[in-house]
């Protein structure tokens, strides 16, 4: 046998079927064993012995007949051989009673019957080992999406490859009346894959009318819902006519059915375009989902308008409800052949009965306005509230309780303290205590050192005196010539109210005048006051004069 022809069949077979080596290797034996089965019983025979063994490098096949050596006389000849048999013309070591007598057979002894046989065993080993691998490659995608091609389609269904095994598409499992052509790539939903147990094969079940096709393609358009923000709570769908889902948020900041349906009803209208090629599209109806189921079906059942409704539990145990709408709605909550009604059903899980406002009478059930009902669940949403509230403050006192509670046993299991009385006389040990000298210790006070700014001056007393004269002569001059009248005195009364702000001590300058000189100063101001004080009005100008002339 060639080694290389032999490893490229195996090769090809493996990439075409999507089978290991290994699975073709154990088909093959069994195919060569059940074949020299056939060759020497005439079948399947209890007990044979037969061994096959396939090596791959050098490639080569090995048939073996095995049978038991007994002495005296021969149960069963194709189990057994005399111990005389098994040495007749054997040269070298004898067998012995109990030891395996071995025949081999090459495959080309074996005729032509035996080689169909041997072709037959193996296609069936083979195609049951490609629906194995088939089944392994699509149990963990249940409830996925795959692609696949459309190898026919027509009114009946469709075959679809995908990959190394085409799925059968019923008229039922795809969108209404949409039709493909060959070639075409579609999206296929997986809704359950079979093992092949009690002899049946493997069976991967696809679809695109099952609701889970319309919930995975929700969850790859809509971020809000991928990343978990927005939740569907529920979803009902008749394939090509409606459906209908209901979504949740816990943020209540979040517009859970804006987010669906997008900006300007982008993400919906690529939702939609992805439901076939039908005539008529499906029409998807986006519901906020309420805990009150009467809230919930109000919802369900637009876009019909519900005015009165009224809940109730059958004899059988079921969910059921009546709806009253107005009269001229009754076809519209009812929908095509009845199909929103249906899907409301679904989607909600109760029997929905709908009636005109004319025979809201024959109702037998108690019936609620919607405006009822809405202050019913605000008054359940406060008092749930407020319950949730009082559950929080008894959880934070019983924390609180238990922290003083182990606070308190952690302080008694605190050891005590043990004093020098308690103490045993004999455990008392006598200490001498010698004195300590004195030590004095002699402090030392340091002084700061006050240095003397020496201020030198090359000014002469003279000098300052009629700098100071011209500048107070100057000063009068500006007075005068702001002004003809001199400024009224200010009272001590009127400055009263202002505080006196301390005197900054100001270090010890030189002094100009002498006390004579000041004294005289003094003077001259009292008298100048009272030349001002009796005359008021004084002209100035016998003061210009003098300056000028003076000048």
């Amino acid at each position: 046998m060639d080694a290389k022809v032999f490893m490229e069949a195996l090769d090809q077979i493996e990439a075409t079927k999507g089978i290991s080596k290994e699975s073709i290797l154990e088909a093959l034996k069994e195919a060569l064993r059940k074949a020299l089965e056939k060759s020497l019983f005439g079948g399947a025979y209890e007990g044979s012995d037969i061994r096959v063994e396939i090596s791959e490098d050098p490639a080569s096949i090995e048939m073996k007949y095995v049978r038991k050596i007994v002495e005296g006389e021969v149960e069963d000849d194709f189990l057994e051989i005399s111990l005389e048999d098994a040495n007749k013309g054997k040269k070298g070591k004898k067998y012995e009673v109990g030891d395996e007598y071995v025949q081999t057979i090459k495959p080309e002894e074996m005729k032509r019957l035996t080689a169909l046989t041997v072709k037959s065993v193996l296609r069936q080993k083979l195609a049951e080992a490609e629906k194995q691998s088939l089944y392994e490659s699509h149990k963990d995608k249940i409830g996925e999406m795959i692609t696949g091609t459309v190898e026919k389609c027509d009114d009946r269904g469709a075959i679809v490859n995908v990959g190394r095994t085409s799925l059968y598409l019923t008229r039922k499992d795809l969108i209404g009346d949409e039709m493909f052509n060959s070639g075409d790539l579609i999206r296929l939903y997986v809704s359950d894959v079979s093992s092949g147990e009690q002899g049946k094969s493997p069976m991967v079940k696809v679809s695109r009318s099952d609701p889970g096709y319309l919930r995975r393609i929700f969850e790859e358009e809509v971020r809000e819902i991928y990343d978990g923000t927005v939740i569907i709570k529920s979803l009902a769908r008749e394939a090509g006519i409606r459906s209908k889902i209901a979504v949740y948020s816990n943020d209540p900041n979040i517009d859970c059915v804006g987010a669906c349906i997008g900006v300007n009803g982008s993400a919906i209208q690529r939702i939609v375009a992805q439901l076939g090629n039908a005539r008529d599209k499906e029409k998807i109806d986006i519901i906020s989902y309420s805990p009150n189921d009467a809230l919930f079906i109000i919802d369900a059942l637009r876009p019909a308008s519900v005015l009165k409704i009224g809940l109730y539990t059958n004899e059988e145990g079921k969910k059921c409800a009546v709806a009253i709408v107005p009269d001229n709605q009754s076809s519209l909550a009812i929908g095509r052949k009845g199909a929103n009604v249906r899907v409301a059903c679904k989607l909600t899980g109760y029997k929905i009965d709908i009636l005109e406002e004319a025979h809201e009478a024959d109702a037998e059930v108690e019936l609620k306005t919607v405006e009822q009902i809405q202050q019913e669940e605000k008054e359940r949403a406060q008092k749930e509230k407020y319950e949730n509230y009082l559950a929080k403050i008894k959880a934070s006192r019983a924390e609180e309780a238990k922290v003083s509670t182990d606070t308190g046993a952690v302080e008694k299991a605190k050891p005590q303290k043990i004093l020098d009385e308690d103490l045993a006389p004999e455990v008392e040990e006598k200490v001498e205590v010698k004195p300590v000298a004195e030590v004095k210790v002699e402090e030392k006070v340091e002084t700061p050192e006050v240095k003397q700014t020496v201020v030198k001056t090359t000014t002469t007393l003279a000098s300052l005196e009629a700098s100071l004269e011209s500048d107070k002569k100057k000063e009068e001059f500006k007075a005068t010539q702001k002004s003809s009248k001199r400024p009224r005195k200010i009272t001590e009364e009127e400055v009263e109210h202002e505080e006196i702000k301390p005197v900054e001590k100001k270090q010890p300058q030189m002094e100009i005048y002498t006390k004579e000189e000041l004294e005289e100063l003094e003077n001259e101001e009292l008298l100048e006051d009272e030349y001002y004080e009796d005359d008021e009005e004084l002209d100035y100008d016998d003061f210009d004069k003098y300056y000028d002339d003076e000048n």
